[in-house]
């Protein structure tokens, strides 16, 4: 993961944590961050330990499956079992159903033990408080170019994730500008897809869009 993005995912949970940030200083941004991986930390070795859990169970489902055939239960006690078919396609795609979930919040506790050790270099760091310090100096014109873009939307009543994700690439695009513009976007919709609705993606690649073209960015 590099240092910048994995500053934007701290940026959210940053954002993320506090209702205004317009009486907080650069020590109280690393604070909350600080404090935030380490809780993101403790969750995903909880989410490991019922990942962990959760394939044993499904070996055990098929041992005894195997265990309980009829194939095996006509052969002599101290046999082997011998390979039987599989359950129906409806157990099977269930079980695979949750061994992809599994998976899912495995990567995830991975990216954000990696995360919590990106915590401490001072690229990210450095980052993650200008984005903070941008969104604290102009956080009335960041939200207004929100509000402008978003036609039909009120922006009180927007998805927070999907407000927080566009501030923090709004004050990329126009007040940090240390990043290749479709860097920025593209990272603002990954970060949608990742945690926010199925709409979001779309819908804040849209604003980004507006953002770029209204205000001349190259």
């Amino acid at each position: 993961m590099q240092a910048r993005r994995a500053a934007r995912e701290l940026a959210l949970i940053l954002f993320s944590q506090m209702d205004t940030i317009q009486n907080l200083n650069t020590w109280d941004f690393q604070d909350i961050v600080l404090k935030s991986v380490r809780i993101l930390t403790n969750n995903s070795a909880e989410e490991l330990k019922n990942a962990t859990t959760s394939i044993l169970s499904m070996k055990e489902y098929i041992e005894e499956y195997e265990s309980n055939h009829e194939k095996n239960l006509e052969r002599p006690i101290d046999a082997d079992n011998v390979a039987v078919p599989i359950p129906t396609t409806k157990d099977i795609q269930e079980k695979m159903d949750e061994l992809l979930n599994i998976a899912e919040k495995t990567m995830l506790a991975i990216e954000i033990a990696e995360m919590s050790t990106l915590e401490e270099n001072s690229d990210v760091k450095s980052y993650i408080t200008k984005i903070a310090e941008a969104y604290k100096n102009h956080r009335d014109e960041i939200d207004e170019q929100i509000k402008k873009y978003a036609l039909g939307w009120d922006i009180n009543r927007l998805v927070k994730m999907d407000k927080d994700i566009l501030r923090i690439a709004i004050c990329e695009l126009i007040y940090v500008k240390d990043a290749p513009l479709k860097v920025i976007i593209d990272e603002a919709v990954e970060l949608a897809k990742k945690y926010s609705t199925d709409d979001s993606a779309s819908f804040v690649n849209g604003i980004l869009g507006k953002v770029v073209i209204e205000n001349n960015l190259k």
